[in-house]
């Protein structure tokens, strides 16, 4: 059975916070994967594949998160928070595999599992002012 795309998301935003943390490579840490959360091998390789993806374009995408967000510097801003808002950007610019507002309301769902209610508005705010400022004036009543 193919993995949730909500699930998949929800671990990828695991390994991009745990590669912060872990010198080691992320490969290391499948047998720990699959055994915490419950998920094949296939299930975590997809996921690297993609936090691969993410960390790839990571210089960019955090450009794009220190010019949007305006209550708080990029160094401030928590690390759960920080992949979450990494993660929404890619699916958002980079990847194009999902309508627009679904990659903002599964951001903002991942920060209320994974954060807090009130970081979710924040990640919110950053994540639809980036789409705001991507979108041309007169395609935003069509959506």
């Amino acid at each position: 059975m193919a993995l949730p795309q909500q699930k998949l998301r929800e671990i990828v935003v695991q390994i991009l916070y745990m590669q912060e943390f872990v010198q080691n490579d992320v490969e290391e840490c499948i047998p720990l994967i699959m055994n915490q959360l419950l998920v094949t091998k296939k299930s975590v390789m997809a996921a690297i594949e993609k936090s691969r993806a993410v960390a790839g374009k990571k210089t960019e995408i955090d450009e794009m998160i220190k010019r949007a967000s305006l209550t708080y510097d990029f160094e401030r801003i928590a690390s759960v928070e920080k992949n979450i808002l990494r993660l929404a950007v890619y699916e958002l610019f980079f990847e194009n595999l999902i309508p627009k507002k679904v990659a903002i309301a599964e951001a903002v769902r991942l920060t209320r599992k994974f954060a807090t209610p009130e970081a979710g508005s924040y990640v919110n705010a950053v994540v639809d002012a980036l789409y705001q400022n991507s979108v041309p004036q007169e395609a935003l009543g069509t959506i």
